[in-house]
């Protein structure tokens, strides 16, 4: 499995904590964060992640920075990207199996509930079902050009 990773300076030591774990779990990673907390821009953070997520090769990307709203967002105005901000492991096991999510995308700021890494196992463990949901993924991307 191969991940491609950028965060923002809101995000930098859950990225530390992400890359880390993905590591131990034998995902190869590519880092285009920061890692310093001096201020920058999210939206050229997503750009370089969608970028190279597209070059192919990858299973999926993450995407980090001070609430994972902003950075998620601009990865979505990106053709062919669905990045979910799942707020726990149930939302980011759906957003794979329903909606096939090729990014996800968390908050450094946020206090969650349950530990980031285990609601991004739960997102990369899961797998798309297919069938209905292809067909609603259709409508959704389709939706991108109206």
């Amino acid at each position: 499995m191969k991940a491609v990773i950028a965060n923002d300076h809101g995000g930098v030591q859950l990225a530390a904590e992400i890359l880390r774990h993905l590591s131990a779990r034998g995902i190869e990673t590519t880092y285009l964060g920061t890692d310093k907390e001096e201020s920058v821009d999210y939206p050229d953070y997503a750009e370089k992640a969608v970028n190279e997520y597209r070059k192919g090769g990858y299973d999926f990307g993450v995407l980090i920075c001070g609430t994972g709203i902003g950075i998620s967002i601009s990865a979505n105005k990106m053709d062919g990207i669905r990045c979910a901000l799942p707020q726990n492991s149930y939302a980011a096991e759906m957003t794979k199996r329903h909606n096939n999510a090729n990014f996800i995308a968390f908050g450094g700021r946020i206090e969650y509930q349950e530990p980031v890494t285990a609601i991004l196992d739960a997102y990369i463990d899961a797998e798309f079902e297919g069938g209905r949901h292809q067909r609603r993924i259709d409508k959704m991307m389709a939706l991108s050009g109206k």
